[in-house]
């Protein structure tokens, strides 16, 4: 069953039916309070610093364009994706932590009560560095933010703030009470909003030539998407079988346990890596934003670290160690969110627990170093295809069509987003009729 079909019998069962109006009603309401803007920014200025500045570009792909327009969700669900990766690394560090994520629905809650204490000063400090980076930038057609009075930073920082926090809201309601993960779609509807005017205004200006480019970047949009599928189903199949003995009623005689598989994912991580790299990458950016106007040699190196840290600024030998660190942040962190979802120990002790077992490996610590050893491989694969899409693909892509990636973004990121999202909605709805049909039958 594909997508389409999906919603074509979910459209015909009344509570699917409002699940689906309702999603969409609270997706709508994100784009409206998307495509209002701050007062007293400079829309020509905000252009010229996102067009020649990949990693703004980025960050502007998971605030749904938000961000380059200054609007009042500009910070996206950046902070709130953020608070989660935090409180999902201190499961791992604390004690606490770790027994609340064991005791089922109470201690998912407590969890996620805190993620949302951790997202207000997230926001804000985010909030405060975008701030800071709009104020003291200086563009072609002027300041983005001039000479803004305390209360209006604060005013615009607590406006920001706000925005997160009812995107969080929206999110969250889509979850409890609609179709799917609620970031997700927010994410996702936020990148296809961007996509027709992208094509529209760049396939406007070229001609015949840009028509062209755009025809060759679907085509490789096209491949690309096949491949996420691709891994993104990828899964390696462990068997796995019971020892206990089953019963048959019929005959009174016991029979040998039934086998299973253990699937493990090729890309356990999802797109969490690359959040994780591309908060290290801008991370000097922004910092050295903060001094830009200090004066002295410190105003020299912020300026220097603005012009020169990026993937395609105009040193080249510094654009490759650029690219390279990104390219192996993505791997590691990779290997990193990866060894935090997946903890080959527990599931050794989980099988151990259950009476199940791996054919020819001994239960306890010979499972778990085998699983171990498994995972490391097929997250290579995974690592490596991440890392591909989100840092090579990009200038493979310019290259081919003479686009910058600026000027039309067409990374692996947004498609991994779409792709990953698209699939994981479809299943949902495919679980959520599968429960009626099972409902109607048992009736």
């Amino acid at each position: 069953m594909n997508l389409l079909e999906a919603l074509g019998q979910a459209i015909r069962i009344p509570e699917l039916r409002r699940k689906l109006l309702f999603t969409l009603g609270l997706l709508a309401a994100f784009r409206v309070l998307a495509a209002i803007t701050i007062p007293g920014t400079n829309p020509a200025a905000l252009n010229d610093l996102f067009s020649g500045n990949t990693l703004l570009g980025l960050l502007n792909l998971f605030s749904g364009g938000g961000l380059q327009r200054f609007t009042l969700v500009a910070l996206g669900l950046n902070p709130y994706i953020n608070a989660t990766i935090i409180m999902q690394l201190m499961t791992v560090v604390s004690v606490r932590l770790k027994e609340l994520s064991k005791e089922g629905e109470i201690g998912r809650k407590k969890i996620t009560r805190y993620t949302r204490w951790l997202t207000v000063p997230l926001a804000m400090l985010q909030a405060f560095g975008y701030l800071a980076l709009f104020t003291s930038t200086t563009t072609p057609n002027g300041a983005i933010i001039q000479n803004p009075t305390p209360a209006t930073e604060i005013s615009i920082i607590l406006v920001l703030t706000a925005g997160t926090m009812i995107a969080m809201w929206l999110g969250e309601l889509i979850t409890e009470y609609g179709v799917g993960n609620g970031v997700s779609l927010i994410i996702f509807v936020g990148i296809i909003g961007r996509l027709p005017a992208a094509i529209v205004g760049y396939g406007g200006t070229g001609g015949t030539a840009h028509i062209i480019q755009i025809v060759v970047m679907a085509l490789i949009a096209v491949a690309v998407t096949a491949g996420v599928i691709e891994v993104q189903q990828a899964q390696r199949k462990i068997p796995v079988q019971s020892a206990q003995r089953v019963l048959n009623v019929r005959t009174g005689q016991a029979s040998q346990g039934r086998r299973n598989f253990l699937p493990l994912r090729v890309n356990a991580a999802g797109v969490i890596p690359i959040i994780f790299a591309i908060s290290i990458m801008t991370f000097p950016t922004i910092f050295a934003n903060l001094f830009a106007s200090s004066g002295g040699w410190t105003q020299s190196v912020a300026s220097w670290i603005t012009t020169n840290w990026q993937a395609t600024g105009g040193n080249v030998f510094l654009n490759v160690v650029y690219n390279a660190i990104y390219f192996l942040l993505v791997m590691g962190f990779t290997y990193f969110y990866t060894a935090i979802v997946f903890d080959p120990v527990d599931v050794a002790d989980n099988l151990k627990k259950q009476s199940t077992f791996i054919p020819g490996i001994r239960p306890g610590r010979s499972t778990s170093e085998y699983l171990g050893k498994v995972m490391g491989r097929i997250t290579l694969a995974g690592a490596l295809f991440l890392a591909v899409i989100t840092v090579v693909l990009p200038l493979l892509t310019a290259v081919l069509t003479g686009v910058p990636s600026t000027s039309l973004y067409l990374g692996g990121t947004a498609i991994l987003i779409v792709v990953g999202v698209a699939l994981d909605t479809m299943k949902q709805i495919e679980t959520q009729l599968l429960m009626r049909q099972y409902k109607g039958f048992i009736k």
